[in-house]
């Protein structure tokens, strides 16, 4: 800002029109809304304080509340007033901002003009005195020592190697505070307006700071570095969509095909908002697959048709038939779920309390539950489940004829799209989210905070334990669940977090990315049967995708460093 005042630039905060409508405002809101936001401060921090006894921090309490609810009033009655003078104010703002923004623009693109040439004039400047002194080492030492002269040039070539760097460093010094004064003058009017509504923003204004800064931070290494890998992968899948045509397999991108790449990916994605949390956490989980096996074998037998087929550990076959459907169907997602949560669990306390890495310990519970489940059954396939139930929960709705096709809607599709609101709120909108997120990034940090290191790691098991019991309960309507389902899930699932941004090394990560990851390692996969490529060498595929995702991640993270 000090730097747009030269030369006569009145700022925003020298506008005297605009130093009145801030007085205004302020005096407005003093007695309202403000007030109601210090009482509220000062009550959170009586809440905290212990060196007060109860009953005079009841009465504190008390007697803010009551100036809240005075404030309540004298806010209402001036809300009217307060509302039209910020609209005002806003658009005075606007108006007498682009007259600033310009002014400072003219005169940062003058500076840089002038910077530029003045830089162009020393690289000459430099390069012909470096070339004047090597001509006069050579024709000082030409009839001399070989290994002197030699000596001699590459000293010179050093300095004018050093010279040139000091001068670009100063240029660009320059040149970028320049940029910084330009985009200063817009964050300065996004701002006042901010502080005009006390605090809101507005959405445009959001857009176009987002872009600001973008394109002020934008360099092509940083772009390339975020989003190389994506790019590849939507070169892979802009090839296959034109070579599938070309190899008889035809449209691969049509709304059937998207549909069931869809339908596949929605299981899936209650398995990546699971183990999402774990890799946020720095940890990782190799029990996905036996969870599924376990959620879907329970699923299988509660509701087979009829007398199940498996003696589970050798005892009698059940039959669950008699019971009414629905509270078959409560039961078996309820089983599904308290048996992955209670496994899930128990690796989170070993990892939680013993400091044991989540490697070793979900192993451990992959061998347990594996062990268990071909032993209890003796690997055989449960069967299927009663088709009445399968077609309500698992089946599709018909939504008619498109250009002699038949479509229809996979009803899975919309369990997976709540999971996905469900663990966005659970991470962005609640306490337990941030405390992740802080546990992840630095768990010392996070325990010298006040925050339970143990509860905090344990509650992550738990809730992707959840995550896999729905999923689980969900794959037994896909086909028929045995000892063997599920296997190989937990690397799609992982590798479709790292894919969607989730970074091993902990703390960064987004429930969308982990959503996007999904519904494109499922699309890899479909491409590549599409096209009638050997399943072993899809293996290849997705092994490359993934040594890229962390190696990229890896990156990211050691520039940070």
């Amino acid at each position: 800002m000090a730097d747009n005042q030269e030369k006569g630039i009145i700022t925003l905060e020298e506008n005297r029109k605009v130093q009145e409508y801030s007085e205004k405002l302020r005096a407005l809101r003093a007695d309202g809304i403000t007030k109601i936001n210090d009482c509220r401060i000062e009550i959170a921090s009586l809440k905290k304080n212990k060196l007060l006894d109860d009953a005079e921090r009841t009465k504190r309490i008390q007697k803010l509340n009551a100036e809240i609810e005075s404030a309540k009033k004298i806010e209402a009655r001036n809300k009217a007033e307060i509302a039209a003078l910020s609209k005002e104010a806003v658009k005075y703002v606007n108006s007498v901002s682009k007259e600033i923004e310009a002014a400072v623009n003219a005169k940062q693109n003058k500076r840089m003009e002038g910077a530029k040439a003045f830089y162009e004039k020393e690289v000459a400047e430099i390069k012909a005195a470096a070339e004047k002194r090597e001509n006069e080492v050579r024709s000082r030492l030409s009839g001399g020592d070989p290994q002197m002269l030699k000596s001699e040039i590459e000293i010179c070539r050093y300095e004018l190697k050093s010279a040139l760097y000091d001068s670009k460093s100063r240029f660009k010094d320059q040149m970028d505070r320049a940029k910084a004064a330009k985009h200063q003058a817009f964050v300065d009017h996004i701002q006042k307006n901010r502080e005009l509504r006390n605090g809101k923003s507005a959405f445009g204004e959001d857009m176009q700071m987002k872009w600001k800064n973008f394109i002020r931070n934008f360099t092509p290494s940083s772009f390339f570095l975020a989003n190389g890998l994506y790019i590849a992968i939507i070169i892979f899948f802009i090839v296959c969509i034109i070579a599938a045509p070309l190899m008889g397999s035809g449209n691969l991108l049509s709304l059937p095909n998207i549909l069931t790449i869809l339908e596949q990916a929605s299981t899936r994605m209650f398995y990546a908002l699971g183990v999402a949390g774990l890799i946020l956490l720095a940890g990782t989980d190799l029990s996905i697959g036996r969870m599924v096996a376990l959620g879907s074998v329970t699923t299988g037998l509660i509701l087979h048709p009829g007398m199940n087929i498996v003696a589970l550990f050798g005892m009698p076959t059940w039959d669950f038939s008699s019971l009414p459907m629905g509270a078959r169907v409560l039961m078996a997602l309820c089983l599904a779920i308290v048996l992955c949560v209670f496994f899930s669990a128990v690796a989170g306390f070993f990892t939680a309390r013993f400091k044991m890495h989540p490697f070793i310990s979900t192993m451990a519970n992959q061998l347990i539950i594996y062990g268990m489940l071909f032993y209890g059954t003796s690997g055989t396939p449960v069967g299927s489940i009663d088709s009445g139930i399968r077609s309500l929960i698992g089946g599709r709705w018909t939504l008619g004829v498109l250009n002699g096709q038949l479509i229809t809607f996979p009803k899975l599709i919309i369990p997976a799209v709540i999971a996905i609101i469900v663990a966005w709120l659970i991470w962005n909108k609640t306490t337990f989210g941030k405390n992740m997120y802080a546990v992840g990034g630095n768990a010392e940090a996070a325990a010298v905070s006040g925050i339970s290191v143990f509860w905090v790691t344990v509650g992550v098991f738990i809730m992707a334990g959840v995550f896999y019991g729905c999923g689980s309960f969900l794959e037994a309507f896909r086909a028929n669940a045995s000892a063997g389902t599920g296997q190989g899930y937990e690397m799609d699932a992982i590798a479709a977090c790292v894919v969607g941004g989730i970074s091993f090394n902990g703390g960064i990560g987004k429930i969308g990315g982990a959503a996007i990851g999904v519904v494109i390692f499922t699309s890899l996969t479909y491409c590549l049967t599409f096209l009638g490529i050997d399943t072993n060498l899809q293996f290849v595929f997705k092994g490359f995708i993934i040594l890229a995702a962390v190696s990229l991640d890896s990156i990211k993270y050691l520039k940070k460093k």
